[in-house]
């Protein structure tokens, strides 16, 4: 028997190398990095209600009330009640959709690419589109996330097509994949 150059002629030798080449496979194999924790919580999607609060303007009605009736102090309803969006200050992910997706493997399977169209219905043209998209497996349970920014400009009123986006590597277990918008900004 040769290894590296050397000749394991005597049993004994061949005992000895075998217990050895036993050990650095172990070694190697706990080396080797676990699975990935890349499954995080995911994050919250933003809020389209802004909450007001303007301080100056409640101190000067509670001193006004607690002047006026000091029985009955207490803090308006404005604190906490929430006011809508005009629609020129709305948000612009809320104009933006995902109207068609696809998925398919590449790079020997380990990296997933990402089919979509996006339809812009703002009055204003929209730049680094955020999309989350979640990989299942065949019986529908969750396996990984993936999150990639997309640098590119969705111009007013149209729609625009991204075909084989790299999303990020992806577990080979994975069938489905659900894509979603998390952010977007105006130009």
């Amino acid at each position: 028997m040769m290894i590296a150059g050397r000749s394991f002629g005597a049993p004994q030798a061949r005992l000895l190398a075998l217990p050895a080449i036993a050990i650095a496979g172990c070694t190697i194999w706990m080396m080797l990095p676990g699975p990935s924790d890349a499954e995080g919580d995911a994050a919250a999607e933003p809020s389209s209600v802004i909450y007001a609060q303007n301080v100056s303007l409640l101190e000067d009605a509670a001193a006004k009330t607690t002047l006026a009736n000091p029985d009955q102090a207490s803090t308006p309803a404005a604190v906490t009640a929430p006011l809508s969006l005009a629609p020129e200050a709305r948000s612009p992910i809320e104009g933006l959709r995902i109207s068609s997706q696809s998925w398919r493997r590449g790079g020997l399977g380990s990296k997933a690419l990402v089919t979509f169209t996006l339809r812009n219905a703002n009055e204003y043209p929209v730049k680094d589109i955020e999309i989350a998209c979640a990989f299942t497996r065949r019986d529908g349970s969750h396996l990984t996330d993936r999150r990639r920014v997309i640098p590119d400009t969705v111009n007013t009123r149209s729609r625009k097509v991204y075909s084989g986006v790299l999303v990020g590597f992806v577990n080979v277990n994975a069938n489905k994949a659900k894509c979603s918008l998390v952010t977007a900004s105006r130009t």
